[in-house]
């Protein structure tokens, strides 16, 4: 069961303005080969299909507490691309919903943000291919799942700063930013469980590519305030063995790696504007919004 809590896991900056191409490129980072969709659905079926479990506590609890963190980070991505659709454009009022994006989304690479979804984020990549379900490796063999999850967290990277060299949108960058940092944490937990189970020391790899987060501004303030060293456990009672698994010091020696009970604090949903030429929420959205407040007030 999955407690849902309605924050993003972090607080982004609003766009002053829509910037599509961005929104194309970040959308790889959602249903890509290497996007949160694949890492939320490859932990999560081998979370769903793992054996020996009461032997091997600590690597299912390890497995399943980071396919939770997943989740938000689908939101988190969902909601730059979602900012970066948003409002206000020069042409009409958001507030009212007779904002006009057709100039803005006339020659965009993926047009399909506006056309299929309402200036929404798709289950899709930066081309608009949807993801797919044969994306997901699950063998069933421990050492070689873990091995694929290491290989996956390090792909995602790669993708994320590619992604970041492609837009210098600030909405978008403080997402990557956050998530190069908890990334970074997800690639070495699962380093470190390699290591118990075979002796093989792949944190010395990291980080792949060779760029140390501090190195990016965005990440470094991240790094400063010491998320690199904390694994979040998201649940009030379960998935304490994941202690067994991520403890020592940071690779930077800045400190003791942590299991923090709870989530992190997080911050606001932004609060997007009606878009009158894609009839969201309607054509005449303060019709809906006063019909919506009165079944409110009726229901309490």
């Amino acid at each position: 069961m999955f407690l849902r809590i309605d924050k993003l896991q972090i607080e982004m900056p609003k766009p002053g303005k829509p910037d599509p191409n961005a929104a194309a490129a970040v959308q790889e980072l959602l249903g890509g080969r290497f996007g949160e969709m694949s890492t939320l659905m490859n932990y999560m079926y081998q979370s769903f299909n793992f054996r020996g479990r009461d032997g091997l506590r600590q690597y299912y609890d390890l497995i399943s507490n980071i396919a939770t963190e997943e989740l938000g980070h689908i939101e988190l991505v969902a909601a730059s691309i979602n900012s970066l659709l948003n409002g206000p454009e020069s042409e009409g009022d958001p507030a009212t919903g007779a904002a006009s994006f057709a100039n803005t989304f006339k020659d965009v690479r993926n047009v399909h943000h506006h056309i299929v979804m309402g200036h929404g984020a798709m289950v899709a990549n930066s081309m608009g291919q949807p993801w797919r379900g044969d994306y997901v490796f699950n063998s069933g063999n421990l050492v070689l799942d873990l091995l694929h999850n290491f290989f996956l967290e390090n792909g995602a990277r790669t993708h994320k700063l590619r992604v970041y060299e492609l837009t210098d949108n600030p909405s978008a960058r403080q997402m990557l930013g956050y998530l190069f940092v908890r990334g970074g944490v997800h690639a070495h937990a699962y380093a470190l469980a390699l290591e118990q189970l075979t002796g093989v020391e792949m944190k010395k790899m990291l980080p792949i590519p060779k760029i140390e987060n501090v190195q990016l501004p965005e990440s470094k303030k991240w790094e400063e305030n010491g998320n690199h060293r904390r694994l979040y456990r998201f649940s009030p009672d379960d998935y304490k063995s994941v202690a067994a698994v991520w403890h020592g010091t940071a690779p930077d020696g800045s400190g003791p790696l942590e299991v923090v009970d709870g989530p992190p604090e997080g911050g606001k949903l932004a609060e997007l504007d009606g878009a009158g030429d894609a009839f969201t929420p309607e054509y005449h959205p303060e019709e809906i919004f006063e019909m919506a407040q009165k079944l409110y007030r009726a229901a309490r």
